[in-house]
């Protein structure tokens, strides 16, 4: 009898960020030259939460199988076709349980929650998956390091646009959200300075402000507020006021991270807990706008990119990552290595335990890169570092 044809998972969790597709592309049509056959997973971690063993007309909505027809132009847009949630199967809400999955006893108003992964790795072994790859930042790898000590082979891709996942220098996505920051910073100008404005700029980090210090630094941006360091608002002001009289345009501006905060404060934050514990952010630039408009007296423009950063096509250093972290997946798969994760480390492709993400968190060096006096971006050192300084 014939060896049974191994068989490949794929799921993107999370945001979603430029240069998935491309990924998703290059795995597909490494994986059929090497005689795989690929199953995706939508949405996320979500896909298999949702996959009922015992219910095959529910399973297009859940899973697909993936050949070079269904992939050949993904690659020409953004996002991810496979689509994305922030699901945790080892921390389920009552309400998000499938009703299937809902035994006699259930509670939906329990304020616990549910650990399904068993239920997971009935579902991986009842596809046939031989080896998975998630595509997904710090949260959605998290839970597969937990399923690669379940003793699930596990070959994972960091993407995000915060590009803060613990051990790699670089994630998909990042070089993108910067590039469609600073031009959208840059077409602000004519705005601020036709109207002789203080602009603030809010872009997403959550806990790393990796974003608002790059882009503010590769913009010149006057100040930029990060995750890392809490400010002080009136202090913030006084600062923008003598950087706008200074300006012969006669306007300011500052980038912040969504995660900032001020000395003493709280982030801004909304809505309830996702499944790994996080809340929306949001709102810390109309605070920071109201506050230096009632302490300066000048009119703001408050802007808010948000989920512009992650939109659209990616530019050619994610499309370049994308490519390689992708063929470099297949080239461990196909060398029966597994419990890896792909990485960037001083400029060099490499490969990582997965358990690595679990070991730190990466933040902005604020010692090497910024000054926590001033506000703003101060590279104190270039020789040595990363093409992203860090």
């Amino acid at each position: 009898m014939a060896d049974r044809q191994k068989t490949i998972g794929v799921l993107t969790g999370g945001g979603d960020v430029p240069g998935l597709n491309p990924a998703l592309k290059t795995l597909v049509a490494r994986a059929s030259e090497s005689g795989y056959r690929v199953v995706g997973i939508r949405r996320g971690w979500g896909g298999l939460l949702a996959y009922n063993r015992d219910d095959p007309d529910s399973w297009d909505h859940t899973v697909m199988p993936l050949d070079r027809h269904a992939v050949r132009t993904v690659d020409r847009s953004g996002g991810t076709f496979l689509h994305t949630s922030r699901t945790n199967p080892g921390k389920v809400a009552a309400t998000d349980v499938p009703l299937f999955l809902r035994g006699d006893n259930f509670d939906p108003g329990a304020a616990e929650s549910h650990d399904f992964t068993a239920h997971i790795l009935s579902n991986l072994e009842h596809l046939g998956i031989d080896v998975l790859i998630p595509i997904g930042g710090d949260d959605t790898l998290s839970y597969a390091e937990r399923l690669n000590r379940e003793g699930v082979p596990i070959v994972a891709i960091p993407k995000t646009m915060d590009n803060d996942v613990f051990g790699t220098d670089y994630c998909i996505g990042f070089s993108t959200a910067v590039t469609r920051s600073v031009n959208f910073i840059h077409n602000l100008r004519t705005s601020a300075g036709s109207h002789e404005r203080i602009a603030v700029v809010e872009l997403f980090g959550r806990n790393s402000g990796e974003t608002s210090l790059i882009s503010a630094y590769l913009a010149g941006v006057d100040r930029a507020l990060i995750s890392e360091v809490p400010f002080d608002v009136e202090k913030l002001a006084l600062l923008l006021q003598e950087d706008k009289k200074s300006n012969r345009s006669n306007y300011a501006m500052v980038t912040i991270s969504e995660g900032a905060s001020m000395v003493g404060g709280q982030i801004v934050e909304y809505g309830q807990e996702d499944a790994y514990g996080h809340k929306k952010l949001g709102g810390i630039g109309v605070v920071v706008s109201e506050a230096v408009k009632q302490l300066t007296g000048s009119h703001i423009i408050y802007q808010q990119l948000s989920y512009l950063m992650r939109s659209g096509a990616p530019d050619s250093l994610d499309l370049m990552v994308a490519y390689n972290y992708a063929n470099m997946t297949m080239d461990l798969i196909t060398e029966g290595m597994s419990g890896r994760m792909v990485a960037m480390q001083g400029g060099t492709y490499r490969h990582i335990p997965i358990s690595t993400i679990m070991q730190g968190e990466k933040r902005v060096d604020v010692a090497e890169l910024y000054d926590a006096i001033e506000y703003r971006p101060k590279v104190r050192h270039v020789l040595g570092k990363p093409m992203f300084l860090y």
